[in-house]
C-alpha cells in the first residue's frame, strides 16, 4: 500500500520529462504549434519519461534527478523516425543513455508506477494529436517525404505537477 502524501504536498501527480537544448526545443515546439489543434495545445513540445508519480515522492525524485544529471554529460539522442499515433503524429526518439536513466528511475519507484509507466517506454515527441485519422495520415505522409534522422540535444531532466492544465514546474536538472 502506498503511504499517504504529507499534508503539505499538493494532491497532484508528478510528470517527469527530458529537457531539450534551446534550438531543438524551439524547432520542436514550432512543429507542435503548427500541427497540434490550438484549442488542445496547452504544453510546449516535450519528451515524457513518466506520466504519473505520486505527489509524496517529490523530495526523493528531486534528489534522484539531481544525481542523474550532476556532473554527467548529456545523453546522446536522435530524432530517429516518425510514428503514427492513429489520431496524430509523433517523432520517434532514440537514446540508449536516456533509456538507462529512465530504467534506473523506474527501478527506484517500481512499486509506485502506474500501468502506463510500467508498460515500457517508447520515447517520442507528439507534434499532432486528437485530429481525424485522415488528417494525421496526411501529415505523416507529408513529413515522411523529406524526413532525415538527426541529432537531438537533451539538456536535462525536469519534474512537474499535473493538475489538468499546463504543467507546473517542480524542479529542473541540467546535464553538465
Amino acid at each position: 500500500m502506498e503511504p499517504a502524501p504529507p499534508a503539505s504536498a499538493p494532491g497532484a501527480p508528478i510528470i517527469v520529462s527530458a529537457l531539450f537544448g534551446a534550438a531543438d526545443h524551439a524547432a520542436l515546439d514550432a512543429l507542435r504549434r503548427r500541427h497540434f489543434p490550438p484549442e488542445r495545445n496547452q504544453l510546449a513540445a516535450h519528451l515524457t519519461l513518466f506520466h504519473h508519480l505520486p505527489p509524496h515522492v517529490a523530495p526523493e525524485l528531486r534528489q534522484r534527478l539531481a544525481a542523474e544529471t550532476r556532473g554527467v554529460g548529456a545523453p546522446r539522442a536522435r530524432v530517429a523516425g516518425l510514428r503514427n499515433l492513429g489520431r496524430g503524429v509523433a517523432l520517434r526518439i532514440e537514446s540508449p543513455e536516456l533509456e538507462e536513466i529512465r530504467a534506473r528511475l523506474a527501478d527506484a519507484f517500481a512499486m509506485l508506477l502506474t500501468p502506463q509507466d510500467r508498460a515500457g517506454w517508447a520515447p517520442h515527441v507528439t507534434i499532432q494529436n486528437k485530429v481525424e485519422p485522415a488528417k494525421a495520415r496526411a501529415l505523416l505522409h507529408a513529413l515522411q517525404a523529406d524526413f532525415r534522422p538527426r541529432p537531438l540535444a537533451i539538456a536535462g531532466l525536469a519534474s512537474w505537477w499535473y493538475r489538468g492544465g499546463p504543467w507546473e514546474p517542480i524542479s529542473r536538472h541540467k546535464f553538465a
